[in-house]
């Protein structure tokens, strides 16, 4: 990893250890019960009663129901009772709410949830209204071997680590790169692009000569990460503890905005969500490129557009002209475990194994391991199936977890409501990003305030 890489990751891992400071901090104390019901501190926090062979409760998303399914298999004699939910999908807060609503009848708490957000250590970790210990259980004060938690990829356990405190284990990496359809750039005699700017370029070619193929979407939320994040445009930024600064007029956010705009007028960018059946069935032999997240490779090409091996390949995620590549960051779910749980121990198997087991990671899981030794499992076997046409894909995507911009900020809050508020009903309606964005800016600000920060 480059020094700049180096320095980007250090700086990003402050500013989320701020912004969860700003969000307040929860102070644990008392003495935990061991794992046999008794008192001690072998969890590092006032655990539950604990019952020997209790059921636990397992709350995910649809996309993860493979994972459970996986470990009842492997350990058929530990009691799993499934629950699906949204997973918290475009910043919904649904976790935060269901749990709430259980703080206050004080049960009813489930053992393990999966969200798709990284900012809900904030606020799981925080003492509730109630004065009772948050939802988040800590897992490295005695739940979790150093040796496990050291396993997950350099700085994917920072957005959920707070005060030094972990509270959830990654499920997956989520750094931007740029696919491309190698057939349809030979048929049709284009390069990849390798910056913004070509980027914009290859739209005006693609629409003039080649109507209908198109270069991505914007029908969902979490392209504000995508384009914004991944442009290093400054609209989600919490620079200092309790601060909060968005700069739509800002140069990059400008221009990112205006290309974005030349091409969905021009037809190359689309407003069908990626996960919908229309764009499944409208785009899946005409999307030639598009820049996102590696879970891309099992979620959309893999998954919805059925993409066969041998076309696809993976470059490193676009820069600007003359600038530094610099990765957005989409996501990457996380694993929680509930202080309330009287059956840690099983917690405990389920969390090691939905994080770095091979039945799940490896062969189930659609996205990009956080755990390392998973990871590279993970990318042998979509280098054993010839899936990409680029040897070199491996590089590029671990390259690029390092490349993530620093300037992109994660709060109590999702930057995708305001967005999903403000600019895709804009757009639907033939209004451009640049006339939504002093409108999205002012949408952001208020739910900074909402949320405690102070505008700068």
């Amino acid at each position: 990893m480059s020094q700049q890489s180096s320095s980007r990751r250090r700086a990003a891992r402050l500013i989320t250890a701020g912004a969860a400071v700003a969000a307040g901090l929860l102070v644990l104390s008392g003495c935990s019960s061991d794992a046999s019901g008794g008192g001690g501190d072998a969890y590092g926090f006032a655990a539950a009663e604990q019952v020997e062979d209790s059921p636990i409760t397992v709350w995910v998303d649809a996309s993860r129901e493979p994972a459970v399914t996986a470990f009842q298999e492997a350990y058929p004699d530990i009691d799993v009772t499934l629950e699906t939910y949204d997973g918290n999908a475009g910043g919904s807060g649904s976790f935060q709410s269901k749990i709430s609503l259980m703080d206050q009848a004080g049960e009813g708490w489930p053992d393990v949830v999966f969200s798709t957000q990284q900012n809900d250590a904030i606020w799981a970790s925080k003492e509730t209204p109630q004065g009772e210990p948050g939802f988040a259980a800590p897992l490295n004060k005695g739940l979790f071997d150093q040796d496990f938690l050291d396993g997950f990829a350099e700085g994917s356990l920072d957005y959920a680590t707070i005060d030094g405190t972990v509270y959830g284990l990654r499920n997956d990496l989520a750094q931007t790169v740029f696919y491309y359809n190698q057939r349809l750039l030979d048929e049709f005699g284009y390069e990849v692009p390798t910056t913004w700017e070509e980027y914009a370029e290859l739209g005006d070619k693609l629409a003039a000569e080649h109507p209908g193929y198109i270069l991505g979407s914007m029908g969902d939320s979490f392209m504000t990460y995508v384009y914004y994040g991944g442009s290093e445009s400054p609209v989600f930024q919490s620079p200092e503890p309790g601060v909060f600064h968005s700069d739509t007029e800002d140069e990059h956010a400008q221009k990112i905005s205006e290309i974005i705009d030349g091409m969905l007028a021009n037809g190359t960018l689309v407003q069908d969500s990626f996960f919908s059946p229309e764009f499944a069935a409208n785009y899946a032999d005409k999307l030639v490129g598009v820049p996102g997240p590696v879970w891309y490779t099992g979620a959309i090409f893999q998954g919805g557009l059925a993409t066969p091996a041998g076309e696809i390949g993976v470059a490193p995620p676009l820069a600007w002209e003359g600038g530094d590549i610099a990765a957005g960051n989409v996501g990457g779910g996380v694993w929680y475990a509930s202080s309330h749980s009287k059956n840690l121990e099983a917690v405990k198997t389920f969390l090691e194994f939905v994080t770095s087991a091979d039945e799940f990671q490896v062969e189930a899981s659609s996205g990009y391991p956080a755990y390392t030794s998973a990871a590279e499992k993970w990318l042998d076997k979509q280098a054993e199936a010839g899936y990409f046409v680029n040897d070199d894909f491996k590089t590029v995507m671990s390259d690029a977890a390092g490349q993530i911009w620093d300037g992109w900020n994660v709060t109590s809050w999702s930057p995708e409501t305001a967005w999903a508020k403000v600019v895709i009903p804009a757009i639907a309606e033939g209004e451009t990003v640049v006339s939504q964005l002093p409108a999205w800016q002012k949408e952001l600000e208020n739910e900074a305030t909402v949320n405690g920060y102070t505008v700068e």
